[in-house]
C-alpha cells in the first residue's frame, strides 16, 4: 500500500507540471499587458518598459516558464503582480474561506443525502420513494447562484436571520453551504438509491433473508459497506471540484475565498497568481483522490488484496 500511495504521488509531479504549461502558455497568449493594467492606460511607455523589465516580461516564454519551475520546485511560487504579496501566503490566507464553504458542503450532503438514499431504495416505489427521487431531480437542475440569491432573499431580506456578505462567523457560511450542497445532495440521493438497490438483490443479501436477519441488520452490516464504494467516489471527486468551484458563490456571498482569488488573477492577467492557485487547487484535488481510494481499502478488503498484488 506504501508503495502504491508513494507512486501515486509521484505522477502528482508530471501532472502538475502539465498544469501550469497550460496555465502559463493561455495566459502568455491571451490579450492584455499585466503591466498597462497597473500602470493604466495612459501610463507613460518608458514607466511600462520599466515594469516589464522589473516583472521579467521581456524574456522569452520558455525562459520565463523555465525559471519558475526552477523556482516551484524550490518553493518559491512567485509574486503577485497585482499585490506584491508572496503568492503561498496569500492563497494560505484564503484557502479557509473555501475549504469552509466546500467541507460543509460534502458534510451536509453526505448526513442528508445517504440516509435518504437509503430510505428510499428500501421503500421502492412507494409515495416515499417518489417523493425523494422527483425532488432530487429538481435540485440536480438548479445553479448554486440561483438557490444561493433565492437563500439570501428569504433568510436575509425577510426572515433577518443570516448575513448575506462577508465571512467573519460561521453564520457567513450557512447559506454559500447549502447553496453548494444542494446538487452535490440530490446526485447522493440518486446514486445511494440506485446502488442500494443493486445490492439488496444480491444472493447474499437473499440468505440473510432467509436467516431470519432483521431489516435494518441486513442493511447497515451488509447491504451498506458494499454500497459506500461510489458513493464514496462522488464525495471525493465533488469535493474536490467544490475546492475549485466555489468562486461563484464566493462572488454571489461576497467571501474572498480561492475562486475569488482565481478570478481576479484572470482578470488583472496575474500569471504568477492564477498558475499559483490552480496548481494548489490540483494538489488539494489529488490529494482528496488518494484519500479517498485509501479509505476504499477499509470498506472493501478486496480493493487492498488488488493494491497488494499490483504493488508486487
Amino acid at each position: 500500500m506504501l508503495r502504491y500511495i508513494g507512486r501515486r504521488l509521484l505522477w502528482m509531479i508530471p501532472v502538475l507540471l502539465g498544469v501550469s504549461f497550460i496555465l502559463f502558455s493561455i495566459m502568455e497568449f491571451s490579450p492584455g499587458d499585466p503591466a498597462r493594467m497597473l500602470l493604466g492606460e495612459y501610463a507613460a511607455k518608458a514607466d511600462v518598459d520599466a515594469l516589464h523589465e522589473e516583472m521579467g516580461l521581456n524574456e522569452p516564454f520558455l525562459v520565463r516558464y523555465g525559471t519558475y519551475v526552477v523556482s516551484m520546485l524550490h518553493g518559491d511560487f512567485g509574486t503577485s503582480y497585482q499585490t506584491r504579496v508572496n503568492c503561498a501566503t496569500e492563497i494560505l490566507q484564503r484557502f479557509p474561506a473555501t475549504l469552509k464553504i466546500a467541507g460543509s458542503a460534502t458534510f451536509l450532503a453526505a448526513v442528508i443525502g445517504i440516509p435518504i438514499g437509503i430510505i428510499s431504495a428500501t421503500k421502492q416505489y412507494s409515495m416515499t420513494d417518489v417523493f425523494v427521487t422527483t425532488t432530487s431531480m429538481i435540485f440536480t437542475s438548479i445553479p448554486a447562484f440561483w438557490l444561493g440569491l433565492i437563500l439570501i432573499v428569504v433568510f436575509t431580506l425577510h426572515l433577518h436571520i443570516l448575513p448575506s456578505v462577508g465571512s467573519g462567523t460561521w453564520k457567513h457560511f450557512v447559506m454559500p453551504a447549502l447553496a453548494m450542497s444542494a446538487q452535490l445532495t440530490a446526485t447522493l440521493v440518486r446514486m445511494t438509491r440506485s446502488t442500494m438497490l443493486d445490492v439488496i438483490r444480491q444472493d447474499y443479501i437473499r440468505t440473510a433473508k432467509a436467516k431470519g436477519a432483521s431489516q435494518n441488520r441486513i442493511i447497515l452490516k451488509h447491504a451498506l459497506r458494499n454500497t459506500m464504494l461510489p458513493v464514496v467516489t462522488i464525495l471525493g471527486l465533488d469535493f474536490g471540484n467544490l475546492l475549485g468551484g466555489c468562486l461563484i458563490i464566493e462572488n454571489v456571498f461576497g467571501i474572498s475565498g480561492l475562486g475569488t482569488l482565481m478570478v481576479d488573477a484572470v482578470k488583472s492577467k496575474d500569471t504568477p497568481m492564477l498558475v499559483a492557485s490552480v496548481l494548489f487547487a490540483s494538489l488539494v484535488g489529488g490529494l482528496v483522490t488518494l484519500i479517498v481510494d485509501v479509505i476504499y481499502t477499509y470498506i472493501d478488503p478486496r480493493v487492498k488484496m488488488q493494491y497488494i498484488k499490483g504493488s508486487k
